[in-house]
């Protein structure tokens, strides 16, 4: 079951967030649109698994299609709304793979154990830079019209996803004492900054703690999962 999982939770973290372009984004209202996103989340998975005529695929797509469409005309807007979408779609994957635990098994790609934890590790980067990337943006959405924006255009979302980057690398390597630096070394960059005015100062604290804390959570989930799959051999993929 879990090899199952890896390999939908990465096909779906891919057709969510990487194959999902701001054009599809943007018009995801109409019809058309939504079930090109449909259609590139049946693709993946069935890429990701290595099958391409499996009915549980098609049901899971269907779901997800469901899913974005309750959320897409409803309405539902904000942080609150995407976290309740993602576990939504996570819990459609978990009980597709719970119903089809032999997917992976039965695949085209069931004799290559190392792209599991190759997915994983991939599933865990794209969901801390991209999906934290949306997820604080988000969050900070409210908060932004009450400062003052002089830096760069954009320097605000690299730096998060280099901050975010940097966690998720140092908790792989189990040097989660190198977070500490990070933060240490943000909080002193951003010192003069943040010291002009309270609000400022606020926007600051906020945005990082959130960003540092998904990314810390993601990284330890992808932890998690890697250490139920076969492990990464990068010296077989480079010989």
């Amino acid at each position: 079951m879990i090899e199952t999982l890896t390999a939908l939770l990465f096909a779906h973290v891919l057709a969510d967030f990487v194959l999902q372009t701001d054009w599809i984004h943007r018009h995801k209202r109409h019809f058309g649109v939504m079930l090109l996103h449909g259609a590139l989340v049946l693709v993946a998975s069935m890429a990701a698994l290595g099958h391409v005529d499996a009915l549980p695929v098609l049901a899971l797509a269907v779901l997800h299609l469901a899913i974005d469409c309750a959320k897409t005309y409803g309405n539902f807007k904000g942080l609150t709304a995407f976290l309740a979408d993602q576990a939504l779609h996570l819990l459609v994957i978990v009980a597709v793979a719970f119903h089809a635990p032999t997917l992976w098994a039965t695949g085209a790609w069931a004799d290559m154990p190392t792209l599991l934890p190759l997915m994983a590790l991939l599933s865990g980067l794209i969901a801390t830079l991209v999906a934290g990337q949306y997820a604080v943006g988000l969050l900070m959405r409210s908060h932004g019209t009450l400062i003052q924006q002089r830096g760069l255009r954009n320097g605000g979302r690299q730096i998060g996803l280099i901050e975010r980057g940097l966690i998720f690398f140092f908790v792989m390597a189990n040097q989660p004492l190198a977070v500490g630096f990070l933060i240490t070394a943000k909080s002193i960059l951003r010192f003069g900054t943040a010291a002009r005015d309270q609000k400022t100062a606020e926007y600051v604290i906020i945005g990082t703690l959130a960003s540092f804390a998904w990314a810390f959570l993601v990284a330890e989930a992808t932890r998690a999962l890697m250490e139920l799959l076969p492990p990464l051999e990068i010296a077989g993929w480079l010989a």
